[in-house]
């Protein structure tokens, strides 16, 4: 859940510290999107076996970032990614760097709407009804 406008992180890794990619990612987002929510999930090692990755001495290549930004208002989702792919642009070219990106964009009325639903299906109180 969100607290008046704090940022909210969430990370998932073996040893749970943050790692050059991860920080560079932060960083550039943090800067340029302003978001309310930013949550990095390095999962390279669940895929440190596939053919691709063979021979890279990288542990960052594959993440997942759930990003909520009011930066995103009013554009539809491949422009949102567009606009993460160029802040990572240099993390995603680099030899080594990024091979797998998946996102997860949205605006923080869309993300009040998702927690709205999430509540309901647990049969949680969604808002107040007015008496008249």
């Amino acid at each position: 859940m969100l607290r008046q406008g704090a940022l909210r992180f969430a990370r998932q890794m073996s040893t749970m510290s943050t790692t050059p990619v991860e920080d560079a990612m932060r960083t550039k987002i943090v800067e340029a999107l302003k978001p309310t929510t930013l949550e990095i999930y390095n999962d390279s090692s669940m895929h440190s076996h596939h053919k691709a990755m063979q021979g890279s001495v990288s542990k960052e290549t594959h993440f997942r970032l759930v990003i909520t930004s009011k930066a995103f208002k009013s554009k539809m989702q491949p422009a949102r990614h567009r606009m993460v792919y160029t802040l990572l642009k240099e993390e995603l070219d680099r030899e080594g760097g990024i091979h797998a990106l998946q996102l997860r964009t949205r605006t923080p009325e869309e993300e009040e709407k998702q927690l709205a639903r999430e509540r309901e299906e647990q049969g949680q109180p969604i808002g107040k009804v007015e008496e008249a």
